[in-house]
């Protein structure tokens, strides 16, 4: 007897192509003001490519995008998806001492409460920045208020990872879940195999592959994540930059969406908090070890 499909997590991180961390260097958080947004249309067009297959998934929205765009947050949760916190203004959580970051996470989840009137379980930290040197940050989300966060990567990376972390979800601090986005155990390293740049650069037949080892193997959901300036190939050009952010922002970004649409039709998608904090409906084991 075949095992039931696992229901994996897809989600979106909502912010803009300028507040990328890798631009932080090029464009000045004063000048964001001056930027194009295109953060609204981008999330627009993904909801419409999850109403095409009836999935559900989970937005970690920045504080200062909802602030600036309400109906899009409502877009959201109109539309049946669950709403989370990426923190407010996008600044890596190992760059902040524990007040700017207790302050950043109450004020995210705050106005996103009030904007939406509904409760905000999730947080996922910018750029994966909660790891062995903060670990004090999963004690300062269950105070304000949080029961889960996707905030650790558990692979080697220039920027953010914590490659001996476990894989899959587990209780941290004050009982908060720590549910870390995908990794494949092959040759006893952690291979990078939930979205984001890695799953541009990749075959996607690959990328396909790694995801289904996890379901198959490992026998747990998925969480793969993207963000929405990642199917607009249209948006500006940032002028000045390095050549390894210019590839890692810009590759195969083109061929984004049309990827995102065969994975939604070759797996099952839902919720961060319906697969793992055992609601109703949710499927997959979801359980912490």
């Amino acid at each position: 007897m075949l095992a039931p499909a696992i229901t994996n997590a897809l989600t979106i991180d909502v912010e803009d192509y300028f507040q990328v961390s890798a631009f932080a260097p090029y464009i000045r958080r004063q000048d964001w003001e001056r930027c194009e947004c295109r953060v609204e249309g981008n999330v627009a067009r993904i909801l419409e490519m999850l109403a095409e297959r009836d999935v559900k998934a989970t937005f970690f929205t920045l504080g200062w995008v909802a602030e600036r765009y309400p109906q899009l947050v409502r877009s959201i949760v109109d539309a049946g998806h669950e709403l989370a916190s990426h923190g407010y203004g996008h600044e890596r959580a190992s760059d902040l001492d524990r007040a700017a970051f207790r302050a950043d996470v109450e004020r995210a989840k705050k106005l996103l409460e009030d904007l939406s009137g509904r409760p905000v379980q999730g947080y996922r930290a910018p750029s994966f920045s909660i790891g062995k040197a903060n670990l004090w940050a999963f004690e300062t989300l269950a105070a304000a208020g949080y029961r889960y966060s996707s905030s650790i990567y558990p692979i080697r990376h220039d920027h953010y990872g914590m490659p001996d972390a476990p894989r899959f979800a587990h209780r941290v601090d004050a009982g908060l879940l720590e549910i870390p986005v995908t990794t494949l155990r092959l040759m006893n390293r952690n291979l990078p195999s939930s979205g984001g740049g890695y799953f541009r650069l990749l075959p996607y037949g690959l990328s396909r592959w790694m995801l289904r080892r996890v379901n198959e193997g490992d026998r747990e959901p998925a969480i793969f994540y993207f963000h929405p300036w990642e199917i607009d190939a249209g948006q500006p050009r940032i002028a000045g930059i390095d050549a390894k952010t210019r590839f890692r922002h810009y590759v195969n970004i083109d061929r984004t969406e049309n990827r995102l649409r065969q994975l939604l039709q070759d797996f099952r998608w839902g919720r961060m908090d319906q697969i793992f904090l055992g609601r109703a409906g949710a499927a997959g084991s979801g359980a912490p070890r």
